[in-house]
């Protein structure tokens, strides 16, 4: 598979696993590498520039196959600035990096300057046709599906996804319900050059999360998410549990953002993906969730995904010829 995206990131496939907070650890970002899509590991995840450094090595023991790193721009976010992780990016080499929060205007100098590869996550089109103006080489653009942060326009990607190909002139990466080789083939024809998944990538054996987290996710289907925090401005896609429903209800009776963050806080997460609590507190879970049928080692998932592409494409052949014959 040949597109912009593949040959701009030096990778095989047009598949990226988003960067996870928790998640996006160094054994399953360079198993996605080493299957030729692009894995992303997450400098929040490591707090700090030393603790990033650490894990870009690991991944570098693994897998000499390119890799990016995921820089949150959230401001609550910033406990160590953006700045020092991108110096360490300098030192070590590293030259993609995945944005996400808000506008990475303020870092475009230094990532540019530098020769970094910017791909910017947005949901919403001024929001792309925004990071095209600033410099960013792709866009990554998430649906209301997507698992984690979908923006307020409650638009899903069937929509959003060829609304921001038409607007931009440079690549766009399709996420939010991407989880198959069904989809890619459904975001390539909508004019997409590749799509990121992260719920997909959660539910495979190189994942560092509980087994009970990923044989939770095998079970559940597309009604087992909720969209929740909208209140306070910042709507999360998580898994349908007993802590989320505990902030829908609190939200509803108009809870402040003080009444929430016990149950809101990232840190509760750990529980979940480390001791396999699935009510241990919120995580991010796409919709995509309901088409997750086993947990399979990333390699085995690539091929999954390119039979399906293929089984697709000779299906969409196969229609067309008939049509041609009417």
């Amino acid at each position: 598979m040949k597109t912009r995206i593949t040959e701009l990131l030096g990778i095989e496939y047009p598949i990226i696993c988003g960067g996870m907070f928790q998640v996006g650890r160094a054994e399953l970002a360079a198993a996605v590498s080493e299957a030729g899509g692009l894995g992303i590991i997450t400098s929040k995840t490591q707090v700090t520039p030393e603790g990033l450094r650490k894990e870009v090595h690991k991944v570098k023991a693994l897998t000499n196959k390119p890799f990016a790193v995921n820089l949150n721009l959230f401001p609550s976010q910033t406990v160590t600035p953006n700045e020092e992780f991108i110096n360490v990016l300098m030192e070590e080499g590293v030259k993609i990096v995945e944005t996400s929060g808000r506008s990475p205007k303020e870092l475009m100098p230094m990532l540019k300057d530098n020769g970094f590869i910017v791909l910017h996550k947005v949901a919403g089109v001024k929001y792309a046709v925004t990071a095209e103006k600033l410099g960013v080489d792709a866009v990554i653009v998430v649906g209301n599906e997507t698992g984690g942060h979908p923006g307020m326009s409650d638009v899903g990607s069937l929509v959003m996804l060829p609304r921001v190909v038409d607007s931009v002139n440079i690549p766009v990466i399709a996420g939010g319900g991407y989880a198959d080789g069904r989809g890619l083939v459904s975001a390539l024809a909508f004019g997409a050059e590749g799509v990121v998944m992260g719920t997909r990538f959660m539910a495979t054996e190189e994942a560092p999360i509980h087994d009970h987290i990923k044989q939770w996710m095998v079970g559940a289907d597309e009604t087992n998410t909720i969209i929740i925090q909208r209140n306070i401005g910042s709507p999360s896609r998580v898994a349908l549990n007993e802590v989320s429903k505990e902030v829908d209800r609190l939200e509803q009776e108009g809870a402040t953002i003080e009444q929430l963050l016990p149950l809101i806080t990232g840190q509760r997460a750990k529980s979940v993906y480390f001791d396999g609590d699935i009510n241990g507190g919120i995580w991010s879970c796409g919709q995509s969730v309901g088409l997750i049928k086993e947990v399979l080692p990333i390699r085995d998932l690539f091929q999954q995904i390119t039979n399906e592409a293929n089984q697709s494409l000779e299906f969409i052949r196969k229609s067309l010829s008939s049509l041609s014959n009417v």
